[in-house]
């Protein structure tokens, strides 16, 4: 009952900025997810049984362990593979690479950013919501009879501190949050960037047991 009490005597500007708060908690649940569960891949294992099927001529096999894995990284890898397994040119297959990665790393940031922005928002909200009451208060200190002043400017200056407060909950949170998955993102897209420059040299290294030509300019 304390915290509703606090949160009426922030004034109108605490809806917006519980909005505010609504919004990155649901983004922080998606996004931890996706990068920690959906998105997680062991690359040195991937990397090691993919290659194992490569080696045996197994193209099902590493479709299947791409499959099995629905990860940005497998995604990547098997858009390469089956260029391969087409008997497409070295030009060929390093296209697949990239563009399987412009298409699964925006996935990997999506809404990521959108954390920073609440964060700044939020704290301008807050600001803001203690700048109205400040005035608020001070405009009814000036029209008020002397026995009202001293209760008037203490609710003005209250709900100026409880809204800055509230704003910096949602703020601090939305920021340092945005750091860890930001941090986590560029690690996965590290892992593709990794994962498919092996890949392709694997691929070129063996080029001979793939039947691949070196082009076809």
């Amino acid at each position: 009952m304390a915290l509703i009490r606090v949160f009426q005597e922030g004034g109108f500007m605490m809806y917006p900025i519980l909005a505010l708060g609504i919004v990155m908690v649901s983004i922080v649940v998606e996004k931890t997810k996706e990068l920690y569960f959906k998105m997680n891949l062991d690359k040195e294992f991937f990397f090691k049984s993919l290659t194992t099927h490569l080696l045996k001529g197994d193209l099902e096999g590493m479709l299947v362990v791409c499959d099995q894995n629905p990860a940005p990284l497998s995604k990547v890898s098997k858009s390469c593979l089956i260029r391969l397994i087409n008997k497409g040119s070295d030009a060929d297959i390093q296209a697949a690479l990239d563009e399987g990665a412009l298409k699964e790393v925006p996935k990997i940031e999506k809404r990521i950013g959108y954390l920073a922005v609440i964060g700044n928002v939020a704290t301008l909200m807050g600001l803001l919501g203690t700048i109205t009451g400040l005035i608020r208060s001070f405009a009814a200190v000036a029209n008020t009879d002397p026995a009202t002043k001293a209760a008037l400017l203490t609710k003005g200056i209250s709900e100026a501190m409880n809204c800055t407060a509230f704003g910096l909950i949602v703020a601090v949170p939305a920021v340092l949050i945005y750091s860890v998955l930001q941090n986590r993102a560029q690690t996965l897209i590290d892992d593709i960037n990794e994962i498919s420059i092996r890949i392709f040299n694997f691929i070129l290294s063996n080029r001979e047991r793939f039947g691949l030509s070196q082009s076809k300019d």
